[in-house]
């Protein structure tokens, strides 16, 4: 679950509380804070126990007013898919909150610059945060770079299509923390072949088994199935059943928490095992890629109640390294001026040269061909929202003609970025 909250209007202050790096006897105050501006509702034992281990406190800010916690901030350490595979270091921004009592006084401007020039200082090009609120981390540069999809699929009426091959997969359940190695496993093979998801670090694969039974909602404990073909693990499936039945009998749910697959037909019989689960009628997903081949392979996709809501923000902390980190399906050759009133580091012209092979981005002197803020680019940056798209809004100003369209190709991703969990 992706921990931030501090909407409301900043205005920097030239006194306010003290802004330092967490200290470890210092975190379950901090933490206290973080959960009381969500509502303050306790999470479960196990949950807190993750989000403390996780913690990075040499990465991690807080605002105190004398012994008061009155505002954090965190970052992650991640390795990000750009475009072309590579896995570019990227600060996961999270656990940030202000108190309600100290809105207004600037606290989450002083952090948010705090962190950005922290995590320059690292040598990280970009930073990443899901936000609770779309609206408040704009006017820090950063963008909406993936976008996911939610579902809840009739399977009392949709019908799955599958492609060749997939009644030679075979399925089996398994206890989920029996074969977390092995899911794992799937997993980081998938995590090159599509923007946005993350390389991630030893421990973090306990994200994926974390089961409380409050979040439950009546539901069975966390299921696993595993595909194998020719004795080998290809794909799984997490999930949790829910019993309900009706006037007219069983209507139960399945709530997929994940699904990995490296075959099309290992991935099809996951969909189809879960589509037939005993005494039930749907299935629910959330943040799901946008362009799963599920919504290819259905009978209806009006009956799967799709809907599509932002996932991952992306800003570019230091224009040319982010760039030059990522290929281009096409190739480009473009000077952008860049605005960045946050990050004046990044503001002025950067050239562009890139293919499928490798980019460079340095400073130039040369006239733009497109003028745009780092938000833009933030957008852009993975491959799922096309620059012309941007200059259709009227947020990308073209000055060369036919600049706009070229660089759109050369950004595009062949598969849609992906955020595949929260932090």
């Amino acid at each position: 679950m992706v921990k931030d909250s501090a909407s409301g209007s900043d205005r920097p202050v030239p006194t306010g509380p003290e802004l330092r790096v967490l200290r470890q006897d210092e975190w379950g105050i901090w933490y206290d804070s973080l959960i009381r501006a969500f509502s303050g509702v306790p999470e479960a034992a196990e949950e807190r126990e993750l989000w403390d281990s996780f913690t990075e406190l040499d990465r991690s800010l807080g605002a105190w007013d004398g012994d008061t916690c009155v505002g954090t901030a965190g970052a992650f350490s991640f390795r990000l898919t750009v475009p072309g595979g590579a896995a570019v270091p990227a600060a996961g921004v999270t656990m940030v909150s202000v108190a309600g009592t100290h809105r207004r006084r600037g606290i989450l401007t002083s952090m948010m610059r705090r962190q950005l020039d922290d995590v320059r200082e690292w040598g990280w090009p970009v930073a990443v945060l899901t936000a609770s609120e779309p609206e408040i981390y704009g006017r820090f540069g950063y963008g909406v770079g993936t976008f996911q999809v939610s579902a809840e699929i009739d399977t009392a009426r949709v019908r799955l299509s599958v492609p060749a091959g997939t009644d030679d997969v075979r399925l089996r359940y398994a206890v989920p923390a029996d074969v977390l190695d092995v899911c794992e496993a799937v997993y980081a093979r998938k995590v090159s072949g599509r923007p946005g998801m993350l390389a991630r670090l030893p421990g973090w694969e306990r994200l994926g088994l974390l089961d409380p039974e409050s979040d439950r909602e009546g539901a069975s404990p966390l299921q696993c199935v595993l595909a194998e073909l020719d004795g080998e693990v290809v794909g799984y499936a997490r999930f949790r059943v829910k019993p309900e039945w009706d006037g007219n009998g069983p209507c139960g749910a399945v709530h997929l928490r994940d699904v990995q697959a490296l075959t099309p037909a290992a991935e099809a019989a996951l969909w189809r095992f879960l589509f037939g689960i005993d005494l039930t009628s749907k299935v629910t997903v959330r943040s799901r890629p946008i362009d799963e081949a599920w919504q290819h392979q259905v009978s209806d996709i009006r009956r799967c109640g799709v809907r599509v809501k932002d996932a991952l923000h992306v800003r570019l902390v230091d224009v040319g390294p982010a760039l030059a980190a990522r290929t281009y399906q096409a190739p480009v050759d473009v000077v952008f001026e860049v605005e960045d009133a946050f990050c004046p580091w990044n503001s002025g012209r950067w050239r562009l040269m890139g293919d499928a092979k490798g980019a460079s981005c340095e400073r130039t002197t040369d006239a733009a061909d497109l003028s745009l803020s780092v938000r833009e680019l933030g957008a852009a940056y993975l491959g799922g929202v096309s620059l012309a798209a941007l200059g259709g809004a009227g947020r990308v100003r073209e000055l060369r003609q036919g600049a706009l369209a070229e660089a759109s190709v050369g950004f595009a991703s062949a598969v849609a970025p992906w955020l595949p969990h929260g932090f």
